[in-house]
């Protein structure tokens, strides 16, 4: 199905955000987690977008009516998790957090035919992580489904770091989106030097990604594309919460891909994406029309150290 992206997001969680209104406590409550917000983003785009989730306990239940993007679910017994967040400050202190369970054997299994049955149909597939701390699935579970939806045909993107990187590269994925912090943290790339994310890039790249992207924080992002190494020069735009932006940049990629654009196109995509996410204090959030505008704007530069 052309225009279709299935996100594989296991355990999205609960998030209660308390902010200040005219002195007031002001308090929001959303669907949050990574592959939440990269589908936000995925249909502003213009693409079709389909989670592929886990449900259950009273997290579960509320997170249903939250989400707000096409969902397929497996209902489980496993707790979705959940945090509360202070901002009236203007930083973001955690009052509490509560981490989702493990799934069960026969949960695992329902959830891992489900989102391959929707990502083969669907063409495009992005896997996505829970909370860092949280593991409501083996990291086994990334690299079966990247080696199985990719040697049939589906395009598989991968945004995660740790031990589910690890494991998505040997399913060979083929666009892998990584920040500079998690290439270091990871052992990958010896420093956030320039040189040394280039050889990390390379070495990601051994696992036969056609695309590696590394976003460097305020830093132009650094990719990789088909063994070619650029620079990515994005607008500058005054940000109001940074949070987000990597995973609405892996959303740019990933629409852009069911979109029919090339990875160059793509990644001019996911790069205004993520300078228009870090304006807004929504994650996973930005008008498509806005992103697009902007596209034209952004640059790739060729490295020529590399």
């Amino acid at each position: 199905m052309a225009g279709r992206v299935a996100v594989f997001a296991p355990s999205p969680e609960l998030t209660v955000t308390v902010e200040e209104l005219d002195g007031t406590p002001d308090i929001h409550i959303h669907a949050g987690g990574q592959g939440v917000w990269m589908s936000r983003m995925i249909e502003s785009l213009g693409a079709e977008v389909v989670l592929c989730s886990a449900l259950g306990g009273e997290t579960g239940q509320v997170l249903r009516h939250l989400i707000g993007v096409e969902l397929k679910v497996r209902e489980v017994a496993a707790r979705n998790g959940g945090y509360v967040h202070d901002r009236r400050d203007g930083g973001r202190d955690q009052v509490v957090r509560m981490p989702a369970d493990a799934l069960s054997r026969h949960e695992l299994d329902d959830l891992y035919e489900m989102t391959l049955i929707e990502a083969l149909s669907a063409g495009v597939a992005v896997l996505s992580g829970p909370a860092e701390q949280d593991t409501p699935v083996p990291d086994s579970v990334y690299e079966r489904l990247a080696k199985d939806l990719g040697g049939n045909g589906c395009r598989v993107i991968v945004d995660l770091s740790g031990d589910r990187l690890a494991a998505a590269l040997a399913g060979a994925p083929e666009v892998v989106k990584v920040s500079h912090e998690e290439l270091v943290s990871d052992g990958l790339a010896a420093s956030d030097s320039l040189p040394d994310l280039v050889e990390g890039c390379r070495k990601v790249a051994e696992c036969g990604a056609s695309a590696v992207v590394v976003s460097r924080a305020a830093e132009e992002t650094l990719a990789c594309l088909e063994g070619t190494f650029y620079l990515v020069e994005t607008p500058e735009l005054s940000p109001v919460d940074t949070r987000g932006g990597g995973d609405s940049m892996t959303a740019g990629l990933a629409a852009g891909l069911a979109l029919g654009h090339s990875l160059e196109e793509s990644l001019k995509l996911g790069a205004a994406a993520g300078t228009v996410n870090v304006t807004r204090h929504g994650l996973g959030t930005g008008s498509g029309d806005v992103v697009r505008g902007l596209v034209d704007r952004v640059r790739l530069r060729p490295w020529e150290d590399a």
